[in-house]
């Protein structure tokens, strides 16, 4: 899915990589029900495959009244898309380059490992072989150390914003 069709599953921090197309596609994979419209757990659920993490039931409420132009407390397409377009643009920031940084350094070294980004896909429920994913760290890794460093992961990061 979105996170493994670039070199490195970097749109879980980098956001402005979505395209319009991924980012309708993450509205229907999201609305569950196939109604239209996604609710307060659909949205927790959407947000969280999209790389934000857990984000506390009332933060979605406030998230969903904030851009619910209909006031019915659903969020329909143009309105996920608008909201996803203003959280892509917060997502270019230092601070949270470093906490998609220290989302895959899990054993918390300063290191992304092979391990990291597997045990990543796995939570994020995606399988893309051990292959696949030794060449995005191979990709990363500047130094050839075998790991992915902040710094070579922050080069990454930005590589992909202008893409």
């Amino acid at each position: 899915w979105i996170l493994f069709e670039s070199p490195f599953p970097l749109s879980v921090s980098v956001m402005a990589a979505l395209t319009d197309d991924q980012i309708k596609e993450a509205f229907n994979l999201f609305d569950a029900d196939g109604s239209g419209a996604i609710d307060v757990e659909e949205m927790a659920l959407a947000m969280k495959g999209l790389g934000f993490g857990d984000q506390p039931r009332d933060e979605i409420e406030k998230m969903i009244k904030s851009i619910d132009t209909d006031e019915n407390g659903l969020i329909e397409y143009p309105e996920f898309e608008k909201m996803m377009k203003a959280k892509m643009s917060q997502k270019d920031s230092p601070e949270e380059i470093l906490k998609a940084f220290q989302l895959f350094d899990q054993d918390k070294t300063g290191k992304v490992s092979f391990a990291n980004l597997k045990a990543v896909a796995k939570m994020l429920g995606e399988n893309p072989g051990d292959d696949v994913l030794q060449e995005m760290i191979q990709e990363a890794d500047e130094d050839r150390d075998g790991e992915i460093s902040f710094q070579e992961f922050k080069n990454v990061m930005i590589q992909m914003k202008g893409k």
